[in-house]
C-alpha cells in the first residue's frame, strides 16, 4: 500500500488549491481547483464535490486521478496518482457534508470522492524531478 510520508501530509494543510487531474474514457483530460481537499490517512485523500461537472463524469468513466500539491511556502512539490471512488451517502460522505458546510456555511457537497493513493512522485525543478516517490 502506498502512503503519503510526514512531510507530504504536512504540505496539505499548507496548501490551498489543488489542481485535480483526470480523463474520460477516451482519454479527454481535464484539470480543475479543488479547495475542500483533506487526507485523511496517509493512504487516502477526500475531495468534497461542490462544483464538478466534467471531473464527475471522467471519474465515472474512468477512476482514475492526479492531484498536484504544490504553494507559496510548502517544502516540496508532490504529484499523487490514485483510484477514485464516488460517494453520495454514508458514513463518510456525512462527514465530508459536515466539514464543508461547517467550513463554508451555505455551500453544499454533492458528493465525497474518495482517492486511494497508488503513487506519487516529485515534482520540484531539479536533479529528481519525475522521480517516484512512494
Amino acid at each position: 500500500m502506498v502512503q503519503m510520508t510526514p512531510d507530504i501530509m504536512e504540505a496539505f494543510r499548507s496548501c490551498k488549491i489543488f489542481p485535480l487531474a483526470t480523463a474520460s474514457r477516451d482519454g479527454e483530460p481535464n484539470v480543475a481547483p479543488m479547495g475542500a481537499v483533506f487526507p485523511r490517512d496517509p493512504a487516502t485523500i477526500w475531495i468534497g464535490n461542490q462544483f464538478m461537472k466534467t471531473t464527475i463524469r471522467n471519474i465515472m468513466e474512468n477512476p482514475r486521478a492526479c492531484l498536484y500539491v504544490w504553494g507559496p511556502g510548502i517544502k516540496g512539490c508532490y504529484k499523487i496518482k490514485g483510484d477514485v471512488m464516488i460517494k453520495t451517502a454514508g458514513d463518510e460522505y456525512e462527514t465530508m457534508r459536515r466539514e464543508v458546510a461547517k467550513a463554508k456555511p451555505g455551500l453544499v457537497c454533492r458528493s465525497l470522492l474518495v482517492m486511494r493513493i497508488t503513487e506519487i512522485y516529485e515534482c520540484m525543478p531539479g536533479e529528481h524531478a519525475g522521480d517516484r516517490l512512494v
